[in-house]
């Protein structure tokens, strides 16, 4: 007999997103200063440090989906998920530490190399935490509205450690001075910010994996006889996967827009410190725009989905997502704005919020609708592929990301970016062919929108779905009685 789980509170569901806060906080920093440290700091040319970093991104992605094909098939006493949360704990810390720490006197070649292997281990340890993390919350409910619920908390709570470590970064660690106006460029204070961002990263994943841990009894786990991974069963679960048309097409319009992120991301940071001309201590302001943002999203989405289903919430959303952000970088580009209008962070902090409240609509309603294919998976194979499925979308994701990442180093060659550059110093034609770089990002994001709008996952047809599931649990759990001879009778089952 199955034990009813109790009901999922909002401080457990708080727990559970905190795993994301910390993977958010990895995201932000590396993805913000990487290219930034690297290029800036160390001194290493922009083009190899964007390569390097597309490469780790795409070992990743092959990682990815093998740690959620494992995952979807381990058996232990700490359930699917959760071994691999707890291995994940330490790596991460370190290989975070060690990134932004290479050795002094290192040649150019060796210092791309350390860049090239601790990037590489840690996108994936994080992996080995944030793939099965995302499975276990994709199955903690089957109700199609209690989903994104979750996946709402999971979505804030990484807008809490993307804004942490924003603010932490601009700032406390790289505080503007008279000396470094943008503070990320003093040599001095990296080693500082690499032991906080460690500390916060095993606090924030360990408080996640020893709290839903105690969720564990409550969630599906493999039988006995269940196929235990192996390479056969890693490319069958792909296989699957692929199968399903609202995946695919999820997928391919996951490419698109990551493609689109990769090369704002890299170039985000270029933008704001020599075309805005903004200090850290500016910067820092902005987190008032994704907060508004990610607040507007939290009470919005789940009435969202209710009134327009998945689909169209997640197609809206990523439209207002490729325009809001380039609207003032084009303004800028055309000289209607520039980093001496006045009140030109107010106007930049007020832009944001385009950018960050359809981003966490987004989110949520793609994690959510994960869940919701998983059970159409289900229904058509009679298993459960929350860490394929999470993991193959964060596999094309990785891979585009690799190309944005290259991307966007590429663009900071190919303008002739100078190295170790100034604010105020760096030519107006340079500017604003960084400008126009960031503005045609747009471009890769109108074409996600095109396949996000082909996605099928509804509140129909998630209800069709569940009843047939219940059907045929029904079906099976009869025909498993049927079978039974009651002792002592000898009769056939009836």
């Amino acid at each position: 007999m199955s034990i009813k789980p109790p009901p999922l509170t909002p401080g457990f569901k708080v727990a559970y997103g905190v795993g994301s806060t910390a993977e958010a906080i990895v995201y932000t920093t590396t993805s913000s200063f990487l290219l930034l440290f690297y290029n800036q700091v160390v001194g290493v040319p922009a083009a190899k440090v964007g390569l390097v970093l597309a490469i780790g991104l795409i070992v990743n992605a092959v990682f990815d989906p093998i740690v959620g094909s494992w995952s979807d098939r381990v058996r232990t006493r700490f359930g699917r998920r959760h071994p691999f949360m707890f291995a994940s704990i330490l790596p991460n810390a370190i290989c975070f530490f060690a990134l932004f720490n290479p050795p002094d006197g290192l040649s150019i070649t060796t210092e791309l190399i350390w860049l090239g292997i601790f990037n590489t281990l840690l996108l994936q340890m994080m992996s080995l935490f944030h793939t099965p993390h995302l499975a276990f919350g994709g199955e903690l409910s089957d109700d199609y509205l209690e989903r994104s619920s979750v996946m709402n908390y999971n979505t804030f709570l990484m807008w809490v450690g993307d804004s942490a470590g924003w603010l932490l970064s601009f700032g406390v660690f790289f505080k503007a001075t008279s000396e470094f106006p943008n503070g990320a460029l003093d040599p001095d204070r990296w080693p500082l910010f690499s032991v906080a961002i460690s500390t916060i990263i095993i606090s924030c994943l360990a408080f996640s994996s020893f709290v839903t841990y105690k969720r564990v009894p409550f969630v599906r786990q493999n039988t006995p006889d269940a196929p235990s991974f192996s390479v056969r069963e890693f490319l069958r679960d792909i296989l699957r996967a692929l199968s399903n048309r609202n995946y695919v097409v999820l997928l391919i319009g996951f490419f698109f827009q990551s493609m689109m992120v990769g090369v704002r991301i890299g170039l985000w940071i270029y933008v704001a410190t020599f075309f805005w001309q903004l200090t850290n201590d500016q910067i820092t302001w902005f987190v008032l725009g994704s907060f508004s943002g990610y607040l507007f999203a939290a009470f919005v989405v789940k009435r969202l989905h209710k009134r327009f289903d998945k689909r169209w919430t997640g197609a809206a959303a990523l439209l207002m997502y490729g325009v809001g952000p380039a609207i003032p970088v084009a303004l800028g580009y055309f000289g209607i704005l520039s980093s001496s209008t006045p009140g030109i962070l107010w106007i930049l902090i007020a832009f944001s919020v385009l950018q960050h409240a359809p981003y966490s609509l987004l989110t949520t309603t793609v994690y959510s609708a994960l869940a919701d294919i998983a059970d159409e998976n289900e229904l058509k194979y009679g298993v459960r592929q929350e860490g394929v499925l999470y993991a193959t979308r964060t596999l094309f994701a990785r891979i585009d990301q690799a190309i944005g990442t290259a991307l966007a180093g590429w663009v900071i060659t190919l303008i002739a970016f100078p190295d170790k550059a100034s604010p105020g110093e760096v030519s107006s034609v340079v500017l604003d062919n960084l400008a126009l770089a960031f503005v045609l990002t747009t471009i890769p994001g109108l074409i996600a929108v095109i396949f996000y709008s082909m996605v099928r996952v509804t509140q129909s047809t998630h209800d069709t779905t569940r009843e047939a599931l219940n059907a045929k649990k029904l079906a099976d759990a009869a025909s498993t009685v049927g079978a039974v001879t009651l002792p002592g009778d000898g009769s056939e089952p009836q």
